[in-house]
């Protein structure tokens, strides 16, 4: 028996759980696991677990008919359960989050390949090299910000990737790059509890305006500079003892958690993107 996930988004009406289901029933599908939530502008998310027989004539045809049964706006889709994707992730000078995604992709708690890592510098490149993935740098000393991220996307579409994620990649991605690739593909780790403190320096921001708790953020990429969809957070407590760098100490393990709760979620399929807010299973 094979495992799918049916992912259904659609104006919001009376029955459409009950139609979901029945249209399961009658194609043999087992529901495992069920999810849904009707927003107040009157969207309609679900997630379902599905098991049984999934041969492509079989498929195409479930998913004609759910679709036919739902309002004429929905997006019916039905992604495979256990399948890694295959993922990129750029980095500068920090290793923080960066070692915690090697280590937990090696242990297979990170639900997702690495298949590639590029850098600014090439400082990170001996911590890649340990676990046998491809380190690119991309150096942006001496050329304009269009031809490094020319030079960026080139190393990355080479891989095709499911997600990149920006781990502690310190470079503002430009319109240009953002556009370059579908809304929620881009995966950004952000070092403050947003929306507050938004670009650089975040922990000297909180420590001058002495903050009691710290957090971060992990959030899709938009053109809106820290301000996509967010799709996890977390904060910790802090006092007047602590120092901007202490702050930034502590951060980092709040980094690090978040941005692997936030990817297991989204490699999951657990995450609805709706306008700049997520629907989150």
């Amino acid at each position: 028996m094979q495992q799918k996930i049916l992912l259904t988004e659609c104006t919001d009406e009376t029955g459409l759980i009950a139609k979901v289901s029945a249209t399961c029933f009658e194609f043999g599908l087992n529901i495992i696991r069920q999810d849904e939530f009707a927003s107040e502008d009157n969207r309609f998310f679900m997630r379902t677990v599905l098991e049984g027989d999934f041969s492509k004539n079989h498929e195409s045809k479930f998913l004609r008919c759910v679709s036919a049964k739902l309002p004429d706006d929905a997006v019916v889709r039905l992604k495979d359960k256990g399948t890694l994707p295959r993922i990129a992730v750029l980095v500068t000078k920090e290793a923080h989050c960066l070692g915690d995604l090697l280590i937990k992709s090696y242990s297979g708690s990170l639900h997702a390949e690495i298949v590639m890592v590029a850098g600014n510098y090439p400082d990170l490149g001996d911590l890649v090299a340990k676990f046998n993935i491809p380190y690119h740098v991309v150096s942006h000393d001496g050329i304009s910000r269009d031809e490094q991220e020319e030079r960026m996307m080139k190393v990355i579409d080479e891989y095709d990737v499911d997600y990149i994620i920006l781990a502690k990649y310190m470079r503002i991605l430009s319109p240009k790059m953002v556009a370059h690739y579908p809304l929620g593909k881009l995966i950004n780790i952000h070092h403050s509890f947003l929306p507050a403190f938004i670009g650089a320096k975040p922990y000297k921001q909180a420590y001058d305006r002495g903050v009691k708790i710290i957090g971060a953020t992990a959030h899709f990429v938009t053109d809106n500079l820290d301000e996509g969809p967010i799709i996890q957070q977390d904060v910790i407590k802090v006092n007047h003892r602590y120092s901007a760098e202490d702050m930034a100490k502590a951060g980092r393990d709040v980094e690090r958690i978040v941005l692997v709760r936030a990817l297991n979620k989204v490699f999951d399929n657990k995450v609805f993107i709706h306008g700049n807010k997520t629907i989150v299973f």
